[in-house]
């Protein structure tokens, strides 16, 4: 500032001193007026060079650290210029880092499992994830500054934002829900900031069908196990009190067992069950004769058709190629005997059970066994490897099914690489294949072909 005052003097006395040659004592205040208007006119020139500088600098929100773009100035306005210029570069810089820091929480919201919504004061919609958009059926560009409650109209979530309590969350429906498949949403309220609500929903779909899953599974275990605990109950109270005849009793003792073997193996079944989710995954060293799994199927089968069907079934084995299978025995015995004891069970009187094992072109292999019993609807088929759902309940119940066969089969074919394929018409019989992948299979090339007429 004294420079600036010093430069000026001069500028005065340099005008004063041309004025007094000029034209004696009148040309000195002359010469001071001059002097003094020029130095404004320049001073003001640099001043506004400065300020457009300046304007465009703060219009643009970024300040140019190209040379040529810098206004070269004089003096006080030169060192106002550089100060500005470096407060302005250090404004950028921090624009830039929380622009760049607002950018990862973004994303990292965006990339959230949950729906993110953030709401204003009057509960407009400011910004959601991805997530969101799908759990409440939101557009990110028509929706912004839209009351959240006039877009989703669930009247459980209106009552929760109307209430304020945001103490719970409250279970809706996605906006993707049908009757046939339904979504269930958690959405949560936070309040924030001022009078600020942060929405998070998640999608418990999976968690609701698990629970009813669970809720199902004990209520068809309770329910499969008191009805034998009931039957027992009620003959061994008649034996108790009731003097029977030899020939009676004998009646009742064999109906005891019968409803005794039936618990026992539903307890079988569900301790397999365990046994597959609880249990590493079989390795694949380990390997196990096709032919030898075929002739216990076989064995199986020939005794439970004679003891349900008067005149027996026709039970063609085709083993084909001599070969093994890698995984744990006791798992593929029990997945390939619940299919074949299904086709003996559901096949009637004098019917056809084919059962064979193929080594398909590509190297992988096809356990296959199709029957010419009753034939399952389409609409079943999805649901057949559900824990205890039956197609028939009083038919599995004579035949002493428990329902969990093919939950067996499915768990088993799942650890060994397994695919079940399952195809049925009505009227014209069932086909259930396993497919195993190449790695589990090696191969002789020794065909064999069994065939059974059991009548």
């Amino acid at each position: 500032m004294i420079n600036r005052w010093f430069l000026f003097l001069v500028v005065l006395t340099v005008g004063s001193g041309i004025g007094f040659w000029s034209a004696s004592t009148f040309g000195i205040i002359a010469g001071s007026i001059l002097a003094a208007v020029a130095w404004l006119a320049l001073d003001s020139l640099h001043a506004g060079r400065f300020m457009a500088w300046l304007r465009q600098e703060l219009v643009n929100e970024s300040s140019s650290t190209e040379t040529d773009l810098i206004p070269s100035l004089p003096g006080m306005w030169g060192l106002a210029t550089d100060r500005v210029r470096r407060l302005l570069v250090k404004r950028d810089r921090m624009l830039r880092d929380g622009q760049s820091r607002l950018d990862e929480f973004l994303a990292a919201m965006q990339a959230s499992p949950s729906g993110v919504v953030l709401l204003d004061a009057q509960d407009r919609i400011e910004w959601c994830n991805q997530m969101a958009t799908q759990h409440f059926g939101l557009d990110t560009r028509r929706d912004v500054l839209q009351h959240v409650t006039n877009l989703v109209r669930e009247p459980a979530f209106k009552a929760y934002m109307a209430s304020n309590d945001f103490s719970h969350d409250v279970l809706i429906a996605g906006s993707t829900s049908t009757p046939g498949r339904p979504v269930k949403l958690s959405v949560h309220a936070h309040a924030y900031g001022a009078d600020r609500k942060l929405l998070l929903s998640r999608d418990i779909t999976a968690v609701e069908l698990a629970e009813a899953m669970r809720r199902d599974f004990v209520a068809n275990v309770s329910h499969e196990i008191r009805t034998p605990l009931t039957v027992l109950s009620g003959f061994i109270e008649t034996l108790q009190t009731l003097p029977l005849k030899a020939p009676e009793r004998e009646r009742y003792l064999a109906l005891m067992a019968q409803q005794s073997q039936r618990m026992q193996t539903l307890v079988n079944d569900l301790l397999t069950l365990s046994r597959l989710e609880g249990s590493p995954q079989p390795g694949g060293n380990a390997w196990v004769s096709i032919q030898g799994l075929m002739a216990q199927c076989e064995q199986e089968a020939r005794a439970l058709s004679a003891l349900l069907v008067p005149h027996g079934h026709t039970i063609v084995f085709d083993t084909g190629q001599v070969s093994d299978i890698a995984g744990a025995h006791n798992e593929l015995y029990s997945a390939m005997s619940n299919l074949v004891t299904n086709a003996v069970r559901y096949t009637p009187d004098a019917g056809v059970i084919h059962v064979s094992w193929k080594i398909l072109e590509d190297g992988r292999a096809r356990f296959l066994v199709k029957d010419s019993g009753p034939g399952i609807a389409p609409e079943h088929l999805p649901r057949l490897t559900e824990r205890f759902y039956r197609v028939d309940r009083s038919r599995s119940r004579e035949t002493g099914g428990t329902g969990l066969g093919l939950a067996i089969v499915k768990h088993v074919g799942q650890r060994h690489g397994a695919e079940l394929q399952i195809e049925s018409v009505l009227g014209q019989g069932s086909v259930f294949a396993m497919v195993f992948p190449a790695v589990r299979v090696r191969s002789s090339h020794t065909p064999q072909v069994l065939a059974v007429d059991v009548r």
